[in-house]
């Protein structure tokens, strides 16, 4: 059997890019939550060659302009933690004879930092590859991006509170910015970063699966956010297990079933339950499981640490799946704090 993993969110809980972008200082962060907010923006609007997770390519002129480095990626990486049971899911997942890869949007300075700490090789870490060094355009050039730049970070910050028309000017800035004055400047950031999130996740799982010979209902996908939600109703679709672990609104909908857990080990319950009867098992086992823990909102209010929650999302209707989401929420953002409010 053959798992893939999204990797901010189900194996680590930190955001690379938006603590790197914190680097800059406060105003790193409310950059990157304007950009992250736009990216939602752009892809439930199904922009024409744009993809969720898109912003670690949009943010590559202030990390310009700011002079980060890879060695600052790599950095920021090193203080990254593993979500708990992360190690153990893997060991046993290899014991048992698993074919595992993460497919994440995150740069590669991150992504393979953590799959060495989890034991994978980089041939089975699909991820965003980024050289900071290289020359993006000609010196002169760069000198006006990067002053352009400027100006529009400002702008950005002084609409950072959001309100109505606040929102609908920062669109407008953003959209001027990324689409048509960089351009012009022959930086386009979407063209140059190929960032591997939404489709691309969806591509590399078809492409791994074809190349194998095996059927996508053979196969798991883990995740957790906007940037997975289609490989997640791709492997769903065609008869595989789509899971999502501690999601949000944008990806719940699409998955299986749903694991919310400040732990990811009880994942390999729903495996091994796939191993021996395929979905049809797994949503027996998660029945059964949802049917104890049936008032599972007041239980997560009630108790220090919260149970693992198992749910049928396949099955669930309309408000159950909100339900099922504000639990999700719940526990995402006691997991990953700050970073459990992006898209």
């Amino acid at each position: 059997m053959i798992i893939f993993f999204d990797l901010e969110g189900p194996l680590s809980p930190q955001d690379n890019a938006y603590e790197v972008m914190k680097l800059i200082g406060d105003e790193g962060a409310r950059i990157f939550e304007a950009i992250s907010k736009y990216d939602d923006i752009l892809a439930l609007e199904g922009r024409e060659g744009y993809e969720p997770g898109d912003t670690l390519a949009l943010i590559i002129p202030f990390l310009m302009l700011h002079g980060i480095t890879e060695e600052d990626i790599k950095r920021v990486s090193e203080r990254a933690t593993l979500v708990r049971g992360a190690k153990y899911l893997f060991e046993r997942l290899r014991a048992e004879g698993w074919d595992i890869y993460i497919i994440s949007t995150s740069y590669e300075q991150h992504a393979y930092n953590i799959g060495r700490r989890l034991g994978l090789e980089p041939s089975r870490i699909i991820c965003t590859a980024l050289t900071l060094n290289q020359d993006w355009m000609s010196g002169k050039e760069k000198e006006s991006v990067l002053s352009l730049t400027k100006r529009v970070e400002k702008r950005i910050i002084e609409l950072h509170t959001h309100t109505h028309s606040q929102i609908n000017e920062l669109r407008s800035v953003m959209d001027e910015f990324f689409f048509h004055q960089l351009p012009r400047y022959g930086f386009d950031v979407l063209r140059q970063v190929r960032v591997i999130g939404g489709e691309r996740k969806a591509e590399a799982i078809r492409g791994i699966m074809e190349e194998k010979g095996k059927p996508l209902s053979d196969a798991i996908a883990v995740g957790d956010s906007i940037t997975d939600y289609k490989m997640l109703k791709l492997v769903k679709e065609h008869g595989g297990l789509s899971v999502v672990f501690n999601g949000n609104e944008y990806a719940v909908p699409y998955a299986t079933v749903g694991l919310a857990s400040v732990d990811i080990s009880p994942l390999i319950i729903l495996c091994d339950a796939f191993v021996q009867g395929g979905k049809a098992r797994v949503k027996e086992i998660v029945k059964m499981r949802e049917a104890n823990s049936a008032d599972f909102e007041g239980n997560l209010k009630s108790r220090k640490e919260p149970l693992p929650y198992f749910h049928d999302i396949e099955s669930a209707d309309d408000s159950e799946i909100e339900a099922i989401i504000r639990v999700h929420k719940r526990i995402r953002t006691e997991v990953r704090a700050q970073a459990g409010r992006l898209g």
